[in-house]
C-alpha cells in the first residue's frame, strides 16, 4: 500500500531535443508542483526498470520516442508488470502506447480519422490524392515520415509502414484530458509551425469529437492528448491519440489554466493510487 506521501518515480528525458518543444522545462515545472504532495524522484527512461522497485508508482512523462530505447522500454514494462508497480499512464492504452495499429482499427470501424491502410491490396480504399503520407508503424515525432506522389506508394508498402492521403487541412488542434475530464485545447493556426500553439475554445461538436476517442481508449486514469486536423469540409479528423507521454504545451497556457491542470493531475494520481 502507498505511504501517506506516495513515493513517485517520474520518468523523463530532460535533455531530449524535441523540435519546437522544451521537454525539460515542462517537467521541471510539473515536478516542482507535484513535490508538494508526493515524495518524488526523476530518472531517465533507460533507468526506470532498475529503479522502480523503490517507489509506489511510476509516472511516465516527457520521456522521448520509445523507438530510441525500445529494449529498455520493454524491460521497464515487463518489470512493472511483474512487480505490480502502478504506472501512470496505465500500460493498457490502445493509442500510441501500443503503436499505430489504432489508426487502422479506427479506419475500419468508420471513425473520423485520416484514412489509413498498411497493405498494398488496400490502397484502393484510400481517397484519391495528389500526395500520400508514408510513415513507420512504430514511428514517433515524425521520424521516418515521407510525403510521396501516388506512383511511389506501392513499392513502399512492405508491412512496416502506414499510408494515408495527404490532407490539406486548415489547422491542427489538440485536446487535453486528465482521466476522462477535458482540461483545455490548443491549436496551431500556422500549418508550418506545429508547436506554435495558442488557446482554442472548442465547440460542443469539437468536444464530442475528442471525447469519442477518449471513450474508445477506455483508460480510467492518466493524461491523453487527442490531435486532430480541420479538414477541407470543415470537419475534424483524428491525427493521433497520444496516451503514453503526451507533451502538454503548458507554456502556452495562462497561470490559471496551468494551475487547474496541475490540480487535476494531482487529484488523478491520488485516485489512481487509492484504487490499487
Amino acid at each position: 500500500m502507498p505511504s501517506e506521501r506516495p513515493r513517485v518515480l517520474f520518468v523523463t528525458d530532460l535533455a531530449y531535443p524535441a523540435r519546437g518543444r522544451r521537454y525539460g522545462d515542462e517537467d521541471v515545472f510539473l515536478t516542482s508542483r507535484l513535490r508538494t504532495r508526493f515524495d518524488l524522484a526523476l530518472c531517465h527512461p533507460k533507468d526506470a526498470a532498475a529503479l522502480l522497485d523503490a517507489f509506489d508508482a511510476v509516472v511516465v512523462r516527457n520521456s522521448g520516442p520509445v523507438l530510441e530505447y525500445r529494449d529498455a522500454y520493454e524491460a521497464f514494462r515487463a518489470r512493472a508488470t511483474a512487480t505490480g508497480t502502478p504506472v501512470y499512464n496505465p500500460l493498457t492504452g490502445r493509442g500510441d502506447m501500443a503503436g499505430k495499429q489504432y489508426l487502422l482499427d479506427l479506419t475500419a470501424e468508420g471513425h473520423p480519422v485520416i484514412p489509413t491502410v498498411d497493405r498494398a491490396e488496400d490502397l484502393h480504399r484510400l481517397p484519391p490524392a495528389e500526395r500520400y503520407v508514408v510513415k513507420p508503424r512504430l514511428g514517433a515525432d515524425s521520424i521516418g515520415l515521407r510525403v510521396v506522389p501516388p506512383d511511389e506508394v506501392p513499392v513502399l508498402v512492405d508491412g512496416t509502414v502506414l499510408v494515408q492521403p495527404h490532407i490539406d487541412f486548415a489547422y491542427e488542434v489538440s485536446f487535453y484530458f486528465v482521466d476522462d475530464a477535458f482540461q483545455y485545447a490548443l491549436h496551431a493556426p500556422d500549418t508550418d509551425r506545429r508547436w506554435q500553439l495558442t488557446p482554442y475554445e472548442p465547440s460542443r461538436a469539437d468536444l464530442e469529437f475528442a471525447r469519442r476517442f477518449i471513450d474508445w481508449n477506455t483508460l480510467e486514469h492518466g493524461i491523453q492528448r487527442v490531435d486532430a486536423c480541420r479538414a477541407p469540409d470543415g470537419g475534424l479528423l483524428l491525427v493521433e491519440l497520444e496516451d503514453l507521454n503526451p507533451y502538454l504545451s503548458l507554456d502556452a497556457l495562462d497561470e490559471q489554466r496551468r494551475d487547474a491542470f496541475v490540480s487535476a493531475m494531482t487529484a488523478s494520481l491520488h485516485r489512481f493510487l487509492g484504487a490499487r
